[in-house]
Formats: structure tokens, C-alpha cells, sequence
């Protein structure tokens, strides 16, 4: 009887130590996830790759906030007074989501483009290696950053990123529901 009891007791594991434990005290490590790295990105990983990684999650999550945001905003009915071309096509008659895509003429695609890529290559760019990964004051722009403790500057970096990742799926979820159909509550008929 006690032979077959100890089959259910539970196994010691050994305890490994890996290069992850490296990155488990990070800012962006916490719960209830705690360090989150399913695809491995980080196995056998040095700073400076996580300090990348850390970069690009940064700027891709401003630039889902500001795409969730655009999409929730232009949905609502606001839309911005005028024409976006010569020929009078007005800002209200291109339709919302994906359809805008084929609705906003070429030379304002275009016009789109080479703002982001302006952007990309000349503005977002930490030129003066800014206080931490993704400061892209370059120490022109402060807003008061400099009146908080270091306590306060950790939460608003741990806001920031947290808001990124919940924008990230919040925008692919927008994006998937308007290509399934139907509609879903405060967006409404997507």
C-alpha cells in the first residue's frame, strides 16, 4: 500500500539556473505572469539583445496605443474637418478600419509613408542615450519628468509598458473582429 502511494507523491526537481533568471528582475516582470517568455527569445541572451527586444516592445506599444486610439476615435464619428486631397475627397468620407486603406488616394498613402519613415529615421531615435531604453527626449522635451523620484519615473515605466502590451492585443483584436464581422460592445458594427 505505501509503494503505491508513493507513486503520487511528488518528484523533487533539480534546480537549474539559467540565463533567464538574468531578466527576472527587470522592469515589466510582474504578476501575475512574473517573467513571460514562452517562444525562448531570451535563452542564452545577452544585454544588449534584451535592451533591444526592450526597445522594439516599447515602440511598437506607443504605436498600438496610438492605432487602438485612432481606431476607437474615427469609429466614434470624429473625423478631422476638410479634404485630404485636391480633389476633394473629405476626411468623413473615408470609412473606418481596413476599407480606408483602399478609400485614402495614392499620393496621400504615399505621404503616409514618408512621415513614419521621417519618424522612424530621424525622430524616434535615442540620439543623446537618453536615462533608459526608449527615452526619446534627447534632452529637449521633459514635461516635469525630472520633478519625480526615481520611484515614481519606475511606475510611470512600468504604466507605459504595460499600457503598450494591453494596446498590442487590443489593436489585433479590433483588427480580427472587423475582418470576422458583427459587432462588439462601445465600438459597435465593425
Amino acid at each position: 500500500l505505501a509503494a503505491s502511494a508513493a507513486a503520487f507523491a511528488p518528484s523533487k526537481v533539480a534546480q537549474t539556473s539559467t540565463a533567464l533568471n538574468a531578466f527576472e528582475s527587470e522592469l515589466g516582470v510582474q504578476a501575475p505572469l512574473g517573467f513571460f517568455d514562452p517562444l525562448g527569445m531570451l535563452d542564452n541572451a545577452s544585454q544588449d539583445q534584451f535592451d533591444r527586444l526592450r526597445f522594439v516592445e516599447i515602440k511598437h506599444g506607443r504605436v498600438a496605443q496610438l492605432a487602438f486610439l485612432g481606431n476607437i476615435i474615427t469609429r466614434a464619428g470624429l473625423r478631422l474637418p476638410g479634404d485630404i486631397d485636391f480633389s476633394g475627397t473629405s476626411f468623413e468620407s473615408i470609412p473606418n478600419g481596413w476599407a480606408a486603406i483602399d478609400a485614402v488616394p495614392d499620393k496621400g498613402l504615399l505621404q503616409m509613408l514618408f512621415f513614419v519613415g521621417w519618424l522612424e529615421f530621424l525622430v524616434m531615435k535615442d540620439v543623446t542615450g537618453g536615462e533608459f531604453i526608449g527615452d526619446f527626449r534627447n534632452n529637449y522635451i521633459d514635461f516635469g519628468w525630472d520633478t519625480f523620484t526615481e520611484e515614481q519615473k519606475l511606475q510611470k515605466r512600468a504604466i507605459e509598458l504595460n499600457n503598450g502590451r494591453a494596446a498590442m492585443f487590443g489593436i489585433l483584436g479590433l483588427m480580427m473582429h472587423e475582418q470576422l464581422g458583427g459587432s462588439i460592445p462601445i465600438v459597435g458594427q465593425m
